[in-house]
């Protein structure tokens, strides 16, 4: 059974840092492709970064220079480091399998100015 589960949301101010996780289960980690997308009130959803098997690094350019995204295959976990907060990134944020398609439940980030 796919498992994708974030976590790491919260309540942050202008400026400040948080780093989201997604623990996975269920899928040939090693081998898939994952990615961090998020979805703010009104909006579509976006594509924020995409790391490989291989952690080749892809990231949208409204965060590009700020969010760091890293994996560990080992533990099954990719990261979302997210520094220098804007209020425009206030959305929930989600991670996929991007091979096969899977979403997480998605975690809450508000950045407050």
């Amino acid at each position: 059974q796919v498992q994708l589960v974030e976590s790491g949301g919260g309540l942050v101010q202008a400026g400040g840092s948080l780093r989201l996780s997604c623990a996975a289960s269920g899928i040939f980690f090693g081998i898939t492709t994952m990615a961090w997308y998020r979805q703010a009130p009104g909006k579509q959803r976006e594509l924020v970064a995409r790391i490989t098997y291989g952690h080749a690094t892809e990231y949208s350019d409204s965060v590009k220079g700020r969010f760091s995204c890293s994996r560990d295959n080992a533990k099954n976990i990719i990261y979302l480091q997210m520094n220098s907060l804007k209020p425009e990134d206030t959305a929930v944020y989600y991670c996929k399998d991007e091979r096969l398609g899977r979403w997480g439940q998605g975690t809450q980030v508000t950045v407050s100015s």
